[in-house]
Order: C-alpha cells, then structure tokens, then sequence
C-alpha cells in the first residue's frame, strides 16, 4: 500500500492493522477480519509498517490491533507507521473523518500493561480521528489467556458493528457455519530448471563419532526468510547435569559480518517441523501422492492480501512435504478459529458439532481445557478428529505459519567478537520439555528442533532490538541486576559490556581509576550445584568492575529462597544502590509472578531500607511513588517472557 493506492468505495471497507512482535496480535487481525469479512465489508489486514496514515481515508472504518514490547513500545513492524504519526508539522485535523477502534494484547506483570495501544488510541484522537468502540485490552496473565478479554470484545463489537452498518435489505451476515474462501491456496507447480535444492543433510547417530552426544541433526537452513543473518552454530552445549529436571544450552552463533548489537537484543530463530511428524500429518490426511510434487501460492481474489509467507516464489523447487517442514507449524497449540475451519472438512456430524462447540464463546473453559492447559497440538487434534481430511490445496490456509522464536543475546563486550573478527551470538535456552494431563511428553516446537542440533548447521536468523535500552550513563552508573534462571542472558550481555567500557577507559586513562558505580548482580535457581549459570565468570568479571554477587538458590535448604526474599534480607544495599547512587534496576526471566514479586520487595526496600532525610524514611505510597518515578524516567526496566 503505497501512494499509488486507489480508495475504494467508502460504503462498506475495513482496514486491520496490526503491530505483533511473535504472531498474537496478528491472529487477533486477521480474526477481526474474518468477522469483518463475514459481515459483508470489503476487508483488507496488513502489518502497521506497510500503511501510510492517508490510506486510512479510503475506508469506512479502520482497526487497529497492536501488542507491547519493551518497556511500553510498539512492535518493530508497527514503528515506522508510529514515527509517521509523530511528526511535529501534522495539524490536530490531520485524521478528522477517521472512524477508529482498538485491541491491544498486553500482560499484566509488567509496569507499562498495554502502552502501546494506549499511547496509539491518544494520538489518533489528538490527530482529530474519531473512535467508535471502547478499545479493548487483552492480558496475557488472564485465566483462559488473550481469549478470555478478546472474545467477549469481539461479541459486542460484531453487534455494535451491525448497528451502525445494518446490511442492505435482504441482504444477511454470511453465517458461522458457511466457510469463507481461503484467499490462497496451493496448486501443482512445474519443477524449476535451476539448481536442485540441497536436502538438509541428516545424518543418523549411529553414523557419527561421538563427539556432541545426542545431537543428530545437521541442518542448513535455505529459506528464503527475508532480513536475516546466516549463522553457524559453533556450540550447542548442555549446561545443566544429566539428571537435572531442565536441560539448558549454551548456544553459539556465528555470522561473517560485523554487526553491532546492544545488551537487551534478541536473535529471533524460526523452527523447522519434525520430519517424522510430517510424514504422520501426510498419512493422517491422505496427502501421499502430492506430497512430493512442486507445487506453488496462488491467490484466489481479485485484490489479494498480502501473502501468507513473503519471499516463499525464491524457495527452489517447493514440495507439500517442504512447506510442511520448513513453514508450517503442525505442533504448536491452536488458536478457536482453527476448530470452526476444520468442521468444514468432516462428514461426520458428530465430530463437526463437537469441532463447533469449541468456537462457541460460551465454552471458552472448555476450549483452554482441550487445547491450551494441556499443551494440546495440531497434529494430536488431527488424530482425535481423525474424520477430518484437509484437502492439500487448502493447506496453507489451515495450519498456522511458523512463527519465530525470540532469544535474549547473553554475549556483550568482548564477547560479541571472535579472534578472526566474526560476530558471535551467544545465546542461553532452556528446553521446553514437560509432562501435563495429557500423559505424552509435550515439547516447545523451537527448542526441540534446536536440542539435536549439531555443530556446523546453518541458521538463518534475524537480529531484533531489544528493550533494555541502556544509554552509556546507566551502563556505568550503579546497577541492580535481577535475573533468575534463564533470564541471566541479557544480565550478562550488560555485565560484559560494562567490563569492555571499563577496559576502554583504562587504556585511554591509564592510572586512573575509571568511574563506574556498584553492580549487583541477583541470581535465582533451583540448586547451586545444578543451575548456578557462568557461575565461573562472576568471578572473573568481578576482578574487572565493582560486581557483587547474591543468590536465591530455592530448594537448597528447608525453607524456599527466591530472589524477592533476597532483596528483603538486603533492604540497606538495595536501598543505597537505587536511592542514595541513583542506580538502575533490571529485571529479566520468566513473566507472571517473579516481576511482581520483586517490585513489591522493592517498594518495601525504600521504606525499610534507609531514609531519604534522616530519620524520616518512606511511607509506602512515597515509596510507591519513588519506584513509579524510576520507571517514568527509565531506571526500572523489566524484560520477561
């Protein structure tokens, strides 16, 4: 959508725009598309990036959907269009005429919950646009998740919808139970002359010296994936012991450019589907004899969206079975509007009412029984629905694109360079692999794939900024760093970076000491012995910056230890660093209970801690205050996941 776009009739047209850093919030547009389309407005759903404020006037109305990251931003494929919104010339009557509303997906253990539409909804409206409909917040931490805000908003907003835009006489919404057509669909394609596509080279175990234990897999990735970096793996390292409950790596990644990166960046990696539960899916569906032709994307409308995987006409001779592998993600859990499309696939009218009542926004509960709290995949569903056939043209339409994982960057400093003067990734990954009520071993689609992984695959991996942040005046000033288990990646990306700031003064000053504040670095884990990560390092790093360690090890002794309780036995120092030296807090690891747990050990550490005027110390709400005050101003930041 350029210029060049040509408005379209303003009677009934709605344009989606979303802003979505892994894939939620792009799922909720194009499921407001989907109601859209089935209400009879011409429907266009498009990434925030690729629109120009102006093309808002060629429609009736325009949605827009964003999720936030960072410490309260807007995804990256939403920034640009964000930027345009900003600039200082445009009137307060830039947008008038705009019919708006909004959905935003955040969660609610962190500080900024749902920044970014808020800061979006304030704009638009000062711009002069007008908004319909309430905007609607969804929170990860909700009990039944994003669905449980989403679907009651989605309910009304059809009805208010309606309302304002009652159909034609005669004319009626196209029912739930009718199947909107697949705007792309897969055919037979003709083999390509070029080159013949290498196949990922695997070679069994059985083959290979034994010199990585348990990884099989050598795999060179050739997608086509735009924006990406192609990476060796030199190092796919098991850190924790054998009989640990959690396998976690240490992972290696190599790239021939320089490329510069800061603590709080992320490599994003996208999986690639197992082999074998492929070749389960192309017999469940009765794919055998297409499975292995060519084949390629076309669109079925006469003004096509945009499609569903960019660059995939570069992909050398394209098979069903490649797409499968390379893009579609047949393990993750499904989002509702996946049952009401596969109803349309069954004869069997026993097993399409049941498809259906799992669409019904009344059995939401029942929904997150079935799919979500047991970690239910796509490929489990397609077996116990076993009479629901797929036809392969409308594969890509049905099984959701793999999406890309995010990785915070654990290397900083000295680090992020090799001796030959390559960029080194290094990353920390825990491997999803657990037990629920369903009693097969669930595992996370990407850290699967990365698990057996050896040494010398390539990947092809995107570089995205993180959220930390951290101008050079943070980086050298006093530092709180909190930081269980795996959320110890970006800690030790800025503790690096502080040591190769600290290196440089001294080489430009030599004889002076240089002028860094206190560092301390709070780590949690299950058993000293087992999860204590780059234990060795801290000591190494300590002998080049003012770095004090503490620990919340939980389970070595009767009572349980976590980081909050560590802050608490420590009021004086957390209060000196933070108040007193007007240090940095950082807090990284797992999202939920952690984040809040830590801030309300904060609070209390500047009540109990010291006293800003002698003998006068905080009451709670001043303490309140002073917390909300170091977040306004970017001394308290928190990146979890």
């Amino acid at each position: 959508m350029g210029d060049n776009h040509t408005p379209m009739p303003l009677e009934r047209s709605v344009l989606i725009l979303y802003g979505s850093e892994t894939g939620n919030a792009q799922e909720v547009a194009e499921e407001l598309g989907a109601l859209t389309e089935r209400l009879r407005f011409a429907t266009h759903v498009s990434e925030l990036n690729q629109c120009k404020p102006e093309t808002l006037f060629s429609y009736t109305l325009t949605i827009f959907v964003a999720s936030t990251t960072g410490q309260g931003d807007l995804p990256a494929n939403a920034r640009l269009f964000w930027k345009s919104l900003l600039l200082k010339k445009l009137p307060p009557t830039f947008l008038n005429g705009i019919n708006f509303a909004c959905f935003g997906l955040g969660d609610t253990s962190y500080p900024k919950f749902n920044w970014a539409i808020r800061k979006l909804y304030k704009r638009l409206l000062q711009l002069g646009a007008n908004e319909i409909y309430p905007t609607g917040e969804a929170d990860q931490q909700h009990p039944e998740g994003l669905e449980g805000t989403f679907l009651p908003w989605m309910t009304d907003f059809r009805k208010h919808l309606l309302d304002r835009h009652p159909l034609p006489a005669g004319q009626h919404p196209i029912p739930d139970d009718e199947q909107l057509p697949p705007k792309w669909i897969l055919q037979l394609g003709k083999k390509k002359e070029s080159a013949p596509a290498s196949e990922p080279f695997v070679t069994e175990a059985s083959q290979v010296p034994d010199e990585y234990p348990g990884l099989h897999n050598l795999d060179h990735d050739l997608r086509p994936i735009p924006q990406t970096l192609s990476a060796t793996l030199t190092e796919n390292r098991r850190v924790t012991p054998q009989n640990h409950w959690q396998d976690v790596r240490h992972v290696t990644l190599i790239v021939p450019e320089t490329v510069s990166y800061v603590p709080g960046d992320m490599i994003t990696i996208t999986p690639k589907s197992n082999v074998t539960d492929v070749q389960t899916l192309i017999d469940l569906m009765g794919w055998q004899d297409q499975a292995d032709q060519p084949v390629s994307l076309v669109p079925t409308g006469t003004s096509p969206s945009p499609p569903p995987i960019p660059n995939l006409d570069s992909y050398p001779n394209l098979t069903l079975r490649a797409l499968l592998i390379d893009y579609l993600d047949i393990k993750g859990i499904p989002r509702r509007s996946f049952f009401s499309t596969i109803a349309h696939y069954t004869t069997d009218e026993m097993h399409k009412e049941r498809l259906l009542e799992f669409t019904n926004p009344e059995y939401l509960d029942e929904l997150w029984d079935y799919t979500t709290r047991p970690r239910r995949s796509i490929l489990e569903i397609l077996h116990e629905f076993d009479t629901v056939k797929i036809p392969w043209q409308h594969a890509i339409s049905v099984l959701p694109v793999m999406r890309a994982r995010q990785f915070s960057i654990a290397s900083g400093g000295k680090r992020k360079e090799t001796v030959d003067g390559k960029t080194q990734f290094e990353l920390l990954i825990a491997i999803v692999k657990y037990q629920t009520v369903i009693k097969r071993i669930r595992e996370g689609v990407c850290t699967k794939y990365l698990s057996v992984l050896r040494p010398g695959s390539t990947l092809k991996v995107q570089l995205q900024p993180g959220g930390l942040n951290s101008s050079v005046q943070q980086l050298t000033g006093a530092t709180v760093l909190i930081g269980p288990g795996t959320g110890i990646a970006p800690l030790r990306s800025m503790l690096w970076e502080k040591a190769a700031l600290v290196q440089a003064y001294r080489e430009q000053n030599p004889g002076v000491n240089p002028p860094i504040g206190a560092t301390v670095l709070l780590y949690g884990g299950r058993n000293r012995e087992s999860d204590f990560f780059f234990e060795e390092e801290w000591t190494e790093l300590s002998k080049l910056i003012p770095l004090q360690v503490l620990t919340a090890f939980s389970r070595d002794q009767q009572r349980k230890v976590y980081v909050q309780d560590t802050v608490r036995e420590n009021f004086p120092l957390f209060f000196r660093l933070l108040h007193d030296m007007q240090g940095s807090v950082y807090i990284c690891g797992s999202s939920g209970r952690m984040p809040q747990a830590v801030r309300e050990a904060l609070i209390e550490a500047f009540q109990h801690g010291g006293a800003p005027v002698p003998g006068q110390p905080f009451t709670r709400s001043q303490a309140e205050e002073y917390l909300i005050g170091m977040e306004k101003i970017g001394r308290y930041k928190q990146e979890t996941w």
